[in-house]
């Protein structure tokens, strides 16, 4: 009993040990010895010390009770503050040695890292940098506040985010640094991580080292055998397209539905994106490609329409006798009759034949045996042009509605397409798909809009004119299409380029109408039409009045056209507008100066007289002299930072890089201009030789 209550006083501390006193009914022996037992496990108070203690400070064992040594009475007196706590600790071997540290000297304070943030947070703040285009600023809170700061352990989602960041701005080697040390961490890439590397390469600014370091990434996901998602092989056809590698789009293809994923409208996207590479027969390879995605039961998206429109803009149709023979021969017919499959998705992997496509895509023309075969399976056909300008004239809309369409005939009706003609440019491939109006009547068939995208690119393509830009207008305001700058650029471009400056004026003040302001690109689309000076220094003086400063690329159009003309006055007087403005010339341009500086071959100015070529003497002393005082930049970049630095200090011209610049290229300059005078005086030499 005794024993639990000094247990119990040994718990509850100092509070309870008066109970223990209070026990009057017990004997004093009795008392006595539990207060000797109390005394062991819990020390007394300072007043029961001082109570008990005699006149000389002994303490008063009372009568009847022995004698208690004086080590045993005062048992834990010296530990009273140990009495309250519930818990005890080792003392570390560091607070253990300190007083011999602090002989030695004095300690340097270890540093701690403090864990305030998880990898997941890390996560979120990289991905909120890189939305803003931030991505330097997200690589340094993942490399000095994760890693080295707190030593955080990464995870999957932080390799991911950050590649991906570095895919889409085109950082291959970034992308592949952090992959690599990802997997030295030994964590698992996943689908994602897959995506941004092949983003990585498909963005890359070298389409060679891209492709490269997406087959080596295909090779090692073959090796380990890593099932891809439909996703992923997407951006892998993506690579391959952009690569101009469209024979590993259908290989990609090919293994896609090998594997049981579903071919979708996006997968075609990419093959036509394939197609648009290829700048001589891309027309006609991205036809090919469309019929296959309407005999597989795919409708075709807006996005795959603008792919159209592109591969018409800026793609030829290759052979014409190869062209007919594929597009309107045996192989079309299979599709007539054949409708829509609503259930495209359990039933693509059966009707889409890679093997077949892929052979006619890549079939190369033979002009001894595949024409004559052409030819044949056309016995009954007569050569037709598809577009005439007698017959569908640009300016009337009329007309251009009752053009024959090639879309008609892929998707399995009836087209007005007997045989393939000459196609000299992107109005006749235009005509082939039905004009504007025809291409946009098949989009709004199946239940699609024209964008702002579609629009442009039809303003570029069709036949320049002032009811073309009409009729597009009337396009915009039926489906609520906000027209930008770049809309008028290309219709100014497209007029301008087919001589007709009026028109294009006739633009610019639609542009005024509308409330759309003018940019340096306008003006740059403008001069592709200013054949002559007047027009050209009328050109100038606008910018001026707007306030807009003309570029290398407004002077080049300039230049290009007085070349063209071989109008030499027109020339000295852009070069002597450059020279005072301070417009450094580029590569371009001094290849047009060089062109317009040479004399023809087997001229002769004693025999006989060229009208265009009376100033050429002249012109060729002064653009000798131009090209001392001009220096040449070969690089658009170095002469945009070279603009800025004139803008910031007009008075500052005594860059040291700048003058070795402006000195090597005049250098070259007189170079050139002794090599010409040495021609010159040689064969001055060898004809007097030849007279005497």
């Amino acid at each position: 009993m005794f024993t639990s209550l000094a247990f119990s006083c040994l718990r509850h501390g100092k509070s309870l040990c008066v109970p223990v006193a209070r026990l009057s009914v017990l004997s004093p022996r009795t008392v006595n010895v539990s207060r000797v037992q109390a005394s062991r496990l819990v020390p007394p108070a300072p007043s029961q010390l001082s109570s008990s203690a005699g006149p000389h400070g002994d303490p008063d064992p009372g009568p009847g009770s022995s004698s208690i040594p004086e080590d045993r009475e005062n048992l834990g007196a010296l530990s009273t503050h140990l009495s309250s706590r519930r818990s005890f600790r080792k003392a570390s071997p560091d607070i253990q040695d300190l007083r011999h540290q602090e002989e030695e000297g004095p300690v340097k304070p270890r540093k701690t890292f403090r864990r305030t943030n998880t990898a997941y947070w890390y996560f979120l703040q990289c991905k909120k940098l890189i939305r803003e285009n931030k991505l330097q600023e997200a690589l340094d809170l993942f490399n000095t506040d994760m890693l080295e700061g707190e030593r955080l352990q990464p995870e999957e989602y932080n390799y991911t985010v950050l590649i991906g960041g570095c895919g889409r701005a085109g950082h291959l080697k970034k992308a592949f640094r952090l992959y690599n040390d990802m997997k030295k961490r030994g964590l698992v890439p996943v689908d994602a991580t897959y995506t941004a590397l092949f983003n990585a390469c498909a963005e890359s600014p070298s389409k060679e080292a891209g492709l490269q370091q997406a087959l080596k990434l295909e090779q090692e996901l073959q090796r380990n055998n890593c099932p891809l998602s439909t996703i992923t092989y997407h951006a892998l056809l993506k690579t391959h397209a952009i690569t101009n590698h469209l024979q590993g789009c259908f290989h990609t293809l090919r293994e896609m539905l090998q594997n049981g994923h579903v071919v979708t409208q996006e997968t075609f996207h990419y093959l036509l994106m394939g197609c648009l590479k290829d700048k001589k027969t891309g027309f006609r390879m991205a036809l090919q490609v469309w019929r296959q995605m309407l005999k597989s039961g795919i409708c075709p998206d807006a996005k795959n329409y603008n792919l159209l429109l592109r591969t018409t803009r800026d793609c030829g149709i290759g052979d014409i006798a190869l062209a007919t023979a594929i597009l309107l021969g045996p192989d079309c017919e299979t599709l007539k009759g054949r409708t829509h499959r609503s259930n495209a998705k359990s039933r693509s992997k059966d009707i889409i034949d890679i093997d077949l496509l892929e052979r006619q895509l890549f079939i190369q023309p033979d002009p001894h045996r595949d024409n004559e075969k052409c030819i044949s399976r056309q016995e009954s056909v007569h050569l037709v042009p598809v577009r005439q300008k007698e017959s569908y004239p640009a300016v009337e809309l009329a007309d251009i509605s009752t053009a024959p369409n090639l879309l008609d005939l892929l998707e399995g009706g009836k087209s007005a397409v007997v045989s393939l003609s000459t196609v000299n440019g992107p109005a006749d491939r235009l005509m082939l798909i039905g004009g504007a109006k025809g291409f946009l009547e098949k989009m709004e068939a199946n239940g699609l809009s024209p964008d702002l995208r579609t629009l442009t690119l039809l303003a570029d393509t069709m036949e320049p004119g002032y009811e073309s830009l009409q009729m597009l207008l009337k396009v915009a305001k039926q489906h609520q299409v906000k027209l930008d700058v770049a809309f008028f650029n290309s219709a100014i471009r497209r007029a301008a380029r087919a001589g007709d400056l009026d028109g294009a004026k006739a633009v610019v003040s639609v542009m005024r109408q509308r409330h759309v302001n003018v940019d340096v690109q306008t003006f740059g689309s403008l001069a592709l039409g200013c054949e002559r000076q007047k027009d050209g220094l009328q050109l100038l003086k606008d910018m001026e009045e707007v306030g807009l400063r003309p570029n290398v690329q407004v002077f080049s159009a300039l230049i290009g056209r007085a070349a063209r003309r071989l109008d030499y006055l027109y020339l000295k007087t852009i070069l002597k507008t450059m020279s005072d403005m301070g417009v450094w010339p580029n590569e371009v341009i001094i290849k047009q100066l060089e062109f317009a500086a040479q004399y023809p071959p087997n001229y002769n100015k004693y025999k006989s007289r060229n009208n265009y070529l009376i100033h050429i003497d002249g012109f060729r002393g002064y653009y000798q002299q131009w090209l001392r005082d001009m220096p040449a930049w070969s690089s658009e970049e170095e002469q945009a930072e070279l603009q800025r630095e004139m803008s910031a200090a007009p008075l500052t011209t005594d860059a040291e890089d700048g003058l070795m610049k402006a000195q090597r290229n005049q250098r070259a300059a007189a170079r050139r201009y002794h090599s010409r005078n040495k021609d010159k005086t040689d064969s001055t030499l060898s004809a007097l030789l030849k007279q005497s």
